[in-house]
């Protein structure tokens, strides 16, 4: 296995583009199911997950070409059987259940896989498929659903940590073509949502509210093949600015939308990291000595829960105590240990991480647990003296596209090179 080498203690400077959107990307690969016509995506990232979608697209019939970062799927027939051996890997192919559900009147998929980072049950994903007819079996690893005819209805989609992401895309996308009208209350605001709704209102679903914790859909008989520009990852910009400013550096983000990452640009701005607007661009750039900041988690528009351990990385080098609470998954602490080989002095008491910040960094072997541990060491270790092996970086080539080569682009030290043990 592959792990990152990195050199830290340079300041990131320069340009860097920032990529489509992974959590959009996928849902909306899914969408390309309800369709037997060709579908066109523009800004598909190239990521093991993406690559994983495109083979259980194949999987169920759809052919998928890719050509510089456009991805044209076409599921003119297919087949409402997921496999198990691809399924497993990644929790987002669970999103293909709401659209073989809508087209095929059935669906079997094997119970997802994913990060490692707390309990991420599908219950609310199967009451609302459950409110629209369905009649759901769980049975060997396997979800089974059928239906005779998907009716509207109203469904509440909200749960212990919030409302769900996903659940709130497979519900809508399986409403599209049923009959009547669907209202999904306490649904996810996220701009991934949004995303995912206005390319099903290109392919001609009727659905109105996306983006606020009401969803209104009005089936329709029948979906077309649609043209798409997924919108660019809010979390790898986030990434890139909490890097910016752990490494003292100024770091051009072209492409990023900074209406889409104000609660992170509000904690930066509180943390002594400036990010101002240049035209299409987002700068960043320390404004003030480094300080501490409290950061509670939430669900969109409140702090993401997949910038947290980016945020512990920049808020270890603060001088002073800051208070990180996890309300999203509880298992979402694994970093710690591996930011304290670097130096941090971080103590978990419950759903809190208290960081008392402003010791110096130096470099070690690291293991990442999950995607976002993964972005949390390579900031960590850019900020470090000396060198830091991050292991594991499967992982973040789940959700990263090429974040190696941007970061040299960037003027970081940091190479590919063969896992060692941590």
């Amino acid at each position: 296995m592959e792990s990152f080498l990195i050199k830290g203690g340079v300041p990131l400077h320069g340009e860097v583009t920032i990529s489509g959107s992974k959590n959009a990307a996928l849902p909306i690969m899914a969408a390309a199911l309800l369709t037997d016509e060709p579908c066109v995506l523009h800004r598909v990232p190239d990521l093991s997950d993406t690559r994983f979608m495109v083979k259980i697209l194949e999987s169920l019939g759809a052919t998928a070409r890719s050509e510089a970062g456009t991805l044209t799927i076409h599921a003119r027939k297919i087949k409402g059987y997921a496999d198990y051996d691809l399924v497993r890997k990644m929790r987002g192919s669970i999103c293909i259940a709401g659209p073989l559900l809508a087209r095929l009147k059935r669906a079997r998929i094997s119970l997802p896989g994913g990060c490692i980072i707390g309990a991420r049950p599908i219950n609310l994903h199967l009451k609302g498929f459950a409110a629209l007819g369905a009649k759901i079996k769980i049975e060997g690893g396997y979800v089974e659903a059928s239906v005779r005819k998907l009716t509207g209805n109203s469904v509440f989609l909200g749960g212990r940590a919030g409302p769900t992401v996903l659940g709130t895309a497979n519900v809508m996308m399986a409403a599209t073509l049923g009959e009547g009208v669907t209202v999904i209350e306490s649904a996810a605001c996220e701009p991934e949502v949004v995303d995912l709704a206005n390319f099903l209102q290109a392919m001609g679903a009727n659905i109105a509210g996306a983006g606020s914790p009401t969803i209104t859909i009005t089936g329709v008989p029948k979906l077309h093949g649609a043209e798409h520009n997924i919108i660019p990852d809010r979390i790898e910009a986030a990434t890139f600015l909490i890097a910016a400013g752990a490494t003292d550096g100024e770091v051009t983000l072209k492409g990023a939308r900074g209406d889409h990452l104000r609660a992170v640009i509000d904690k930066l701005s509180e943390a002594g990291v400036a990010v101002e607007r240049s035209g299409a661009n987002l700068v960043a750039r320390r404004k003030s000595r480094l300080k501490p900041a409290d950061v509670t988690t939430m669900p969109y528009a409140g702090f993401p829960t997949d910038v947290q351990a980016q945020m512990m990385s920049l808020l270890a080098l603060a001088p002073g105590i800051s208070i990180i609470t996890e309300r999203i998954f509880e298992s979402r602490f694994m970093h710690v240990s591996e930011l304290a080989r670097l130096g941090a002095d971080i103590e978990i008491e419950g759903p809190s991480a208290i960081v008392k910040g402003g010791r110096p960094l130096s470099g070690a072997p690291v293991m990442a647990s999950d995607l976002r541990a993964s972005a949390a060491l390579v900031i960590a270790g850019l900020a470090a003296k000396g060198s830091t092996q991050v292991n594991r970086i499967y992982h973040l080539d789940r959700g990263y596209e090429g974040m190696d080569l941007k970061l040299r682009g960037l003027g970081a030290r940091i190479a590919r090179v063969e896992e060692q043990a941590a």
